[in-house]
């Protein structure tokens, strides 16, 4: 069992996270703002602690004594850093390295960070990207993303800090919060249940690489306290679906019909982005994903108990 602390218990990811590393046995404290809200994740017995992540003292309170450490907060998402790009290095760089540097100080003994799978590689004419691939992100938020796994292998040369960063792709599934404008599922599905119209940009041959929730943190609590072979690893399914074939999916899953609306591709969005997991898989082993039809199924069911 090992002390575990979750940056971002709250979010999407975080917070089944925090169930998936209790479930293995391991002792959790959940940090994030919380404030009036119930906490997200179901686990029982999760040390919390309510704090910001840019306010120093709340974060060096947090990193007390834990073994890991789970960097899963962001203070922007692809929309917010594509307006306002110098609030991504602001916050969410900056807010990084300094607790990196609070890890190194309370002896944290690993540092694992979500990256993004699904947008660090940028527009390259591959069927697939391995971690081999040399990273050309063209959003701030995937520059953002690519500047912070930078800043671990520094910490990682100067002073020793272990790390992994998270390649993750495009995650999906239950408490993912569609007015946060990140993750095509959620938008279709939210907008889907009041009745909207569904804005697909371009021709719907866009390709992503989506990921049950589940599906992704249990692949990362795979590498909790073995010893990674190596510092970076894509999380995704290895599948490759359209968002022409994803409308085909959503409508068999709802029975709804929804209208369409058409708009140019922006210039930052990628044509295909398909994670190779083969990294991954031939040292931890993990190869059975949830369907994507099973998937966006269970999502349906949540989205439409928020929506009542």
């Amino acid at each position: 069992m090992a002390s575990c602390l979750v940056i971002g218990a709250n979010g999407f990811l975080g917070s089944h996270l925090v169930d998936e590393l209790v479930s293995r046995g391991h002792e959790v404290t959940a940090f994030d703002r919380f404030s009036s809200q119930q906490a997200a994740y179901s686990a029982r017995g999760v040390r919390q602690i309510a704090g910001d992540f840019m306010n120093q003292a709340d974060v060096t309170e947090a990193v007390a004594a834990q073994q890991f450490v789970f960097h899963f907060v962001s203070t922007t998402t692809p929309v917010t850093a594509e307006n306002d790009p110098t609030l991504d290095v602001r916050t969410n760089i900056a807010s990084s390295i300094e607790l990196f540097q609070h890890c190194v100080n309370a002896g944290v003994q690993k540092v694992f960070f979500a990256s993004t799978g699904g947008a660090i590689y940028g527009d390259q004419p591959r069927t697939s990207f391995s971690e081999t691939v040399s990273p050309l992100p063209v959003s701030p938020y995937a520059i953002g993303k690519l500047a912070i796994e930078g800043y671990l292998r520094y910490f990682g040369k100067k002073y020793g800090l272990d790390s992994v960063s998270f390649r993750i792709s495009n995650p999906y599934g239950p408490r993912q919060r569609a007015n946060k404008k990140q993750g095509v599922i959620p938008i279709f599905l939210s907008r889907m249940a009041r009745g909207l119209p569904l804005t697909v940009y371009g021709d719907g041959s866009m390709v992503r690489d989506y990921l049950y929730v589940q599906d992704a943190v249990r692949m990362i609590g795979e590498t909790v306290g073995s010893a990674s072979s190596e510092s970076v690893y894509n999380i995704g399914s290895g599948t490759g679906t359209s968002v022409s074939d994803l409308l085909d999916v959503a409508r068999r899953v709802t029975g709804i019909e929804p209208d369409i609306e058409v708009k140019p591709v922006p210039s930052t969005f990628l044509d295909r982005v398909v994670l190779d997991t083969n990294r991954f898989t031939s040292e931890f082993g993990y190869d059975e994903f949830v369907s994507l039809e099973r998937g966006i199924a269970d999502t349906w069911q949540h989205v439409k108990g928020e929506s009542r």
